[in-house]
């Protein structure tokens, strides 16, 4: 797949191809309805199937208090992306300029001229160009003016006729259910970061943890969850020898209120023997955790020895989830 930053990277007569327009946040189930749709609808016309999508978010521009915190990292909202079959995607910076322009102005420079579109895939709510005056009624009438077709979708929906979105997904991560949301994005919620040095508390209390720094995207509700560390800078293993890429994992999301902590970190206690927890050495390195369940709230207790015998119960509990 193809990444432009800006419609100057666009090669020259590019095209023909199919666009589809959106922030793709998540790129959940409502999003790769949508892809499907785009890629199928460049195969049958034999052109190359193009996503343009914006960076930031538009509302971390225009509305910085209003902007939602992403659910994927840049890098990893792009594997997805790729993983739908795209040819292309045209990543525009969102800036105050950009923003201005008319919606005619929008789709020529960046779908006729830039990408050759000769169809554009929209949902019934599409808006776009200056202040979002640009609507459904407008791009079909800027399509017979420039010569491309448009193509409407219907909103696809999960239980209830709720639309799959990014709004659902936020919503439920805020109150801790990942399960339910990994429903939306149809796999796991997944937070990333690099391994950096704690209070080393949990190595003391038999759960040595690795402590993630440098998370980008939406953190759940506090608690403590099932999940699997993903050591992303490992290849697949191939020889038994090989080092496990995936690990069953026990995170914590909180402040550690047992010790009066006020600082909020996410860390994982890897579930492998003592014998592989003594040589698993993750400081520096880039690992996922993909959320899994949501076990119990993050508590305080009266005494460490509570809290390690609550330990005991969550890392069985997590064994037993993920071993279902």
């Amino acid at each position: 797949m193809q990444r432009w930053r800006d419609l100057s990277q666009v090669p020259e007569g590019y095209g023909p191809s199919v666009v589809a327009i959106g922030n793709f946040d998540g790129v959940h189930r409502g999003h790769r309805s949508v892809l499907a749709r785009l890629v199928a609808e460049a195969r049958r016309r034999e052109a190359r199937a193009v996503a343009v999508t914006f960076v930031p978010h538009p509302l971390a521009v225009l509305h910085p208090d209003r902007a939602p915190e992403p659910l994927t990292a840049p890098e990893r909202r792009l594997d997805l992306l790729a993983e739908a079959g795209l040819d292309a995607v045209l990543e525009m910076a969102f800036t105050r300029e950009l923003a201005s322009w008319s919606p005619e102005r929008f789709v020529v420079d960046a779908f006729v001229r830039g990408l050759g579109a000769r169809a554009v895939v929209v949902g019934h709510d599409v808006r776009f160009g200056h202040r979002n005056s640009g609507d459904l009624s407008t791009m079909r009438q800027l399509g017979a003016r420039h010569g491309f077709d448009v193509v409407v979708l219907e909103d696809s929906r999960g239980e209830g006729e709720r639309r799959w979105s990014s709004t659902w997904t936020r919503e439920l991560l805020a109150t801790g259910d990942v399960a339910a949301a990994a429903q939306v994005l149809g796999r796991p919620h997944r937070i990333a970061g690099v391994v950096v040095h704690g209070d080393h508390r949990g190595r003391e209390l038999g759960y040595p943890t690795a402590n993630l720094d440098g998370i980008e995207v939406l953190v759940p509700a506090d608690g403590v969850y099932a999940g699997w560390l993903v050591r992303e800078g490992l290849p697949e293993p191939v020889e038994p020898s090989d080092p496990p890429r995936v690990l069953p994992a026990a995170v914590s999301i909180g402040t550690n209120p047992t010790f009066d902590g006020l600082e909020r970190r996410v860390e994982a206690h890897a579930l492998v023997t003592p014998a592989a927890s003594a040589e698993l050495d993750l400081y520096g390195e880039q690992v996922a955790l993909d959320l899994v369940e949501r076990l119990r709230p993050t508590l305080r207790f009266d005494s460490v020895a509570e809290l390690v015998t609550q330990m005991d119960a969550d890392v069985a509990r997590c064994r037993e989830v993920l071993g279902r």
